[in-house]
């Protein structure tokens, strides 16, 4: 599919247009070009008269209600703040406004507002902030904020998520990274003192509840944690819980490195050790499970029910960390960098787009992702691509006079399903560009460590005044382009790229760059492409069908995980035993999800004793509507947590691998939000296999039965003991409500 735009008052076809640049251009795509001190884009433009004025004559699309601000001007004092002085104005005033509206998203009680529209502390928004430029910009701000997403049970708050929020979403560990930052800019080490249990107990239950044996993490996204706009249609939250995503997993192998840092720092050598091989476990359960060679980057993530297979989407949040946290090698991260497809308005959220879901996270471009990719480009010493990535973020800070939270990636607009003005993680990705990339500024725990990476397009002398660290203030100036120091000097005296945590007083830093030519690579410069909707199919006798789907040119079938096919038909035999899947290809090889699994393999359905048809538990949230129905035998079983185990007798008719899962129903929440999922133990004959989630499937929606994940263990055949038991590690985010109607056990002998 090809969009078109205007660029420069002609209408152009992004998917063939290259990147061209007009003397003195900085940035410059088919959508838009950073000329000098203004912006272009169409007909519109955006330029900074001054250091602290940023004027636009954008005009966003009609029909919106997103208030559209053409003007920025410094309101507040940013003199305690570092001074940025650069020969580019528009660099100049897009930080300051960064400076500028971050003074207006600290709140009266010193935690950091979300953005304009959002009030509050969120985990995942204010942790990417604090990585991102809080921890330094605002370390007590930063410190306060952490300790809100602390429960009073000592662990890491999930606060959002698809609905149940955790385990269905699991990427609250990016706290830990926040909050070890905090600490490498502060070198508080009461603050360390306090984090090391938070962050032990929090990775300890997640070992239990979201860790798998093959060392992926399950759970949603990180970030991405609206269900429809990132995973098919069919994917209940439990399936969600079920898959295994890029990002998640990462902050995971991250956070158990941290936690082995800190344990070792505060003198607990064996888990410190212990640790650390978690952390090695899991990165490389992401590069030998997930990475992709036919793409040249990793999958978004793994899906699927009995089977798993791989969503080989770009995702370019977790990507971005993959290089940054080194999970990928120096080859790799080229790679990454050379072959995650970038739109004419930047790196989307994911690539490529959901064809029947609006922006959002879908098709769409949030500005602190950009800055993450820019930091991950420089670091994997792309010049190009770094530039680009920057561009993406300075173009709509500079457009719409402020930090918006996300933009329509065909058009650049802010027409998405929400958006707000003074967005925290946004302003913070701003900031992060010049501190992080263009100083190279790099917290330690011991000091500052310094690699600036300086496109040629930005070379010139820039300078950060009152850059306070600790008990000194630096004046930290950097000249020239290149990746290479030519000199580093301390108050005029040659002197290593690093500066200890002890330094004090008044200090001056000139770090000149070696004006050296940084190696070309390229960028994967592409239109937005959309995918095939996702195949709605089903077993009819003994021929799997499906719909068909307008315009694609072929369809995959999969059993059991694995391709076993291609056809232009709408049917395949479904001769063999298995979990039947199909996935729409387009043109150019471009492929949709993988359809719901339909079995054809015979399953049971285990029923406990002592049923009832109405509850009586007190954890029960929202009454239901009408009188309740829809189990399948003459009843179902409520559990809540001070309910005993669920057991039920199993004859396995021959030796195999089997399947475990329940119907359930649970209306104790919104499908959306909220955090009552009802997590349970299971076990099979004593033997712990692990552990199933029965999320929320509507307020008062007790008639709505649905599945369960679903656990597999190998058995021998004869007579086999299931329990389903509420344990403490089985304590969700709400605390007071853990309540559950389970219908049956289904059971389903896979292999």
């Amino acid at each position: 599919m090809k969009n078109s735009v205007k660029v420069f008052g002609a209408p152009l076809l992004l998917a063939s247009l290259p990147v061209f640049a007009a003397d003195g251009d900085i940035v410059a795509t088919a959508a838009y070009r950073w000329h000098g001190d203004t912006i272009y884009q169409a007909e519109y433009m955006a330029t900074a008269p001054s250091e602290y004025e940023i004027v636009s004559t954008y005009s966003a699309q009609p029909g919106y209600g997103f208030p559209i601000s053409k003007q920025w001007k410094l309101k507040n004092d940013i003199s305690r703040y570092p001074r940025l002085t650069t020969p580019n104005r528009l660099h100049a005033a897009i930080y300051n406004m960064g400076l500028d509206e971050m003074v207006n998203a600290v709140e009266p009680d010193t935690t950091l507002r979300t953005g304009k529209e959002w009030a509050g502390v969120w985990t995942r928004d204010v942790s990417y902030s604090i990585l991102l430029s809080m921890a330094y910009m605002q370390p007590e701000a930063s410190r306060i904020s952490l300790m809100k997403k602390v429960s009073p049970e000592g662990v890491i708050i999930q606060d959002t998520g698809s609905g149940g929020a955790w385990p269905i979403s699991s990427d609250r560990e990016i706290w830990v990274l926040a909050a070890y930052e905090v600490y490498k800019v502060t070198g508080d080490r009461k603050w360390l003192e306090y984090i090391y249990p938070v962050i032990r107990k929090s990775l300890d239950d997640d070992a239990l509840t979201v860790a798998t044996p093959h060392g992926l993490v399950k759970g949603e996204t990180s970030f991405i944690d609206w269900r429809e706009q990132s995973y098919p249609l069919w994917m209940q939250t439990a399936d969600i819980y079920n898959s295994e995503a890029l990002g998640t997993t990462i902050v995971h192998s991250v956070a158990l490195d941290v936690l082995a840092d800190i344990a070792a720092e505060l003198g607990h050598k064996k888990e410190a050790e212990k640790y650390r091989a978690d952390a090695r476990k899991v990165a490389d359960a992401v590069n030998s499970q997930l990475w992709l060679d036919d793409k040249g980057y990793y999958a978004m993530y793994n899906y699927g029910r009995n089977s798993s297979i791989l969503n080989p989407r770009a995702e370019t949040l977790g990507e971005s960390l993959a290089i940054i946290y080194d999970i990928a090698s120096p080859e790799r991260a080229r790679t990454i960098t050379e072959n995650n497809p970038v739109t004419p308005f930047g790196a989307a959220i994911f690539f490529p787009q959901i064809s029947d879901q609006p922006p959002y996270h879908n098709n769409a471009l949030w500005p602190w992702v950009g800055a993450y990719w820019a930091i991950a480009n420089a670091k994997a010493g792309n010049e190009e691509g770094t530039m680009e990535a920057i561009g993406s973020v300075f173009r709509p800070a500079a457009l719409f006079a402020t930090n918006k939270e996300n933009f329509v990636l065909d058009n650049g607009d802010i027409a998405t399903q929400l958006n707000s003005s003074n967005m925290l993680w946004c302003l913070a990705g701003n900031l992060a560009i010049t501190n992080r990339i263009l100083f190279g500024i790099n917290f330690e725990p011991d000091g500052l460590a310094f690699k600036p990476f300086v496109p040629k397009a930005l070379a010139g002398e820039r300078t950060l005044d009152n850059f306070t660290y600790r008990n000194a203030v630096l004046s930290i100036t950097v000249k020239g382009y290149g990746d290479e120091i030519k000199s580093f000097t301390l108050n005029g005296k040659e002197h290593a790229p690093f500066i200890p945590g002890n330094i004090k007083g008044d200090n001056r830093i000139v770090i000149t760059m070696a004006d050296n030519e940084i190696a070309p690579m390229k960028v994967n410069r592409s239109a937005n492409v959309k995918a095939p909707l996702t195949p709605v199919a089903w077993i009819e006798g003994d021929e799997f069908r499906w719909n068909p789907l307008e315009y694609s040119e072929k369809y995959i079938v999969l059993r059991d995980g694995e391709r076993i096919a291609e056809t232009r038909q709408t049917s395949f035999p479904a001769d063999v035993q298995g979990e039947y899947q199909v996935i729409g290809v387009w043109h150019g090889g471009v492929e949709g999800f993988a359809s719901e699994p339909r079995s054809n393999r015979p399953v049971s359905r285990l029923q406990a004793a002592d049923r009832a048809t109405v509850m009586t538990s007190k954890e029960v949230s929202y009454q239901p509507e009408q009188p309740l129905e829809g189990f399948t035998g003459d009843g179902f079983v409520e559990v809540d947590r001070s309910t005993g185990p669920v057991t039920v007798e199993f004859d396995a008719l021959a030796d195999g691998t089997y399947s475990f899962a329940v119907r359930y129903a649970n209306g104790n929440g919104p499908v959306n939000t909220e955090n009552k999922c009802a997590i349970r133990t299971v076990s099979v004959d004593g033997k712990r296999i692990g552990i199933i989630v029965m999320p929320h499937r509507g307020v008062a929606n007790w008639n709505d039965w649905g599945m369960s994940n679903y656990l597999q263990t190998p058995l021998k055949a004869g007579k086999h003991t299931v329990t389903i038991d509420f344990r403490p590690e089985n304590a969700n985010m709400n605390g007071a409500t853990n309540h559950a109607l389970i219908d049956c056990i289904v059971v389903d002998k896979v292999k």
